[in-house]
């Protein structure tokens, strides 16, 4: 198995050292938009990150990364006539979002910037334009679509479409809610994790690099790597007392240590613009202790009991107690991350977290579990108490019971059909240029039809 990992870790580095000789090489203009123009380069580079990815070596889909560039443009120049924009933090979030992935693929920064060739740092600046349009170009999506509505009846003549023996399958489903009660630890055990920090901190004052610190010490996977910097950012970007000592110090000064939910910080002003401030910090995260597990224990099995004996709701336990903020104030009631919108409560057992999923298993709809240890994404361990509110088995698609997916499903059709009456309408008036390397791509017919007669002249 490790050799067949080595040897495509090697294909990989191979396409990846083609595509840079190719950026290397003399870049052209690929393709012609209005007033914009799309490069090989940048081509090329949208390729980099697919296979980085973990997908595997195809030039079709250059044909793909193509139609997706057009699209992007066309969106993008309407944005700007819309005066449709997005903000800074906006494209500095996605930009960090996408190096987490990039370094984590390719197995570390170190790694990373060998098969680019190249620093984060310079990998962001360069990829900072694309993902800025790329945002602008969803947003002014966002804003064709947003007026798109759907009736019963609309909803019912989408269902009416599927025939008897294609409606879909709709997987079991769970409505489940939870409690999460994580450790605290005391002073005495708080203090341990301050003095380690305090110590780095003296070190900065004695004039030892913040950055290298940061790098070696700091336990933010997010910026540790660049050093600790976390670029510009708002009043209400960070956690009130982050804000708070960001918008005190004045550039060049370092705070003290002071804590957050995340763990203990010393942070340094780099720079302030009106209300945006420059920073970069250090952070550690304080681990738990038996002692404060057992504390954590004995106070989930208290709220369990005050629950069975009714003294307690589960819910109004779960607005006072539970750790969780998404859950917390929603009765305890876990929300479907994969349909944000929707908001709902109910969820494919596929979609549940194997370990609650474990839990409920065994029980029957309307029950409450004894508090069971849990190991969340940071690796803490704590407690949890899990009411399975209800159940759907698995079953063929019918209004009755999914009447909202398949209003979702309705209303989707209807805004990729506004979308696409939109792109046509945009296309004919629009001077389109192709490349003749990508003529014969099955993806970009529709974008090299004849145009007007009023385009063409």
């Amino acid at each position: 198995m490790k050799k067949v990992l080595l040897m495509a870790g090697g294909l990989l580095l191979l396409f990846m050292m083609n595509v840079q000789a190719q950026n290397k090489s003399v870049d052209k203009v690929i393709a012609v938009l209005g007033s914009e123009v799309i490069l090989l380069s940048e081509l090329n580079q949208q390729y980099v990150m697919y296979l980085n990815s973990g997908n595997p070596p195809d030039e079709k889909v250059k044909c793909y990364i193509m139609q997706q560039m057009l699209v992007q443009h066309l969106l993008k120049q309407q944005a700007e006539i819309d005066s449709v924009m997005v903000d800074d933090k906006q494209v500095d979030d996605e930009l960090e979002r996408r190096m987490r992935y990039q370094m984590q693929r390719a197995g570390g920064q170190d790694k990373l910037e060998e098969f680019l060739n190249k620093s984060v740092l310079q990998y962001k600046d360069e990829l900072r334009p694309d993902v800025k349009d790329q945002l602008q170009a969803n947003k002014m999506q966002g804003t064709i679509t947003e007026k798109v509505s759907i009736t019963p009846s609309e909803v019912k003549k989408y269902f009416d479409s599927y025939k008897k023996d294609s409606l879909p399958d709709i997987p079991a489903e769970y409505e489940v809610g939870e409690i999460t009660l994580n450790p605290e630890l005391t002073k005495a055990e708080k203090q341990r994790y301050m003095d380690k920090l305090d110590a780095i901190r003296l070190r900065v004052k004695s004039g030892e690099d913040f950055g290298f610190l940061a790098k070696t010490y700091s336990e933010d996977p997010g910026s540790a790597p660049e050093g600790g910097d976390l670029g510009f950012f708002s009043r209400g970007d960070m956690a009130k007392e982050f804000t708070a000592w960001s918008f005190k110090l004045k550039a060049g000064e370092i705070s003290p240590v002071f804590e957050t939910e995340f763990g203990f910080h010393v942070l340094q002003v780099i720079e302030r613009r009106g209300e945006q401030v420059h920073a970069r910090h250090i952070l550690i995260r304080p681990q738990n202790t038996p002692q404060s597990l057992d504390r954590a224990k004995l106070h989930a099995d208290s709220i369990y009991t005050n629950i069975m004996d009714k003294k307690l709701s589960f819910s109004t336990a779960a607005s006072l107690y539970s750790a969780d903020k998404e859950s917390k104030y929603n009765g305890g009631m876990i929300l479907f991350a994969d349909n944000v919108t929707a908001r709902t409560t109910f969820i494919p057992a596929d979609k549940l977290d194997p370990k609650v999923y474990q839990v409920i298993d065994t029980m029957k709809v309307g029950e409450i579990s004894k508090p069971v240890p849990f190991t969340g994404q940071d690796g803490k361990q704590g407690y949890k108490i899990v009411f399975l509110k209800s159940s759907v088995p698995a079953h063929k698609g019918n209004l009755d019971q999914d009447y909202t997916k398949f209003k979702e499903k309705a209303q989707q059709q209807k805004s990729d059909r506004v979308m696409s009456e939109w792109f046509e309408k945009r296309r004919k008036n629009t001077y389109i240029r192709i490349d003749s390397d990508y003529q014969d791509c099955s993806e970009l017919k529709i974008w090299t039809k004849p145009q007007t007669s009023t385009e063409t002249k």
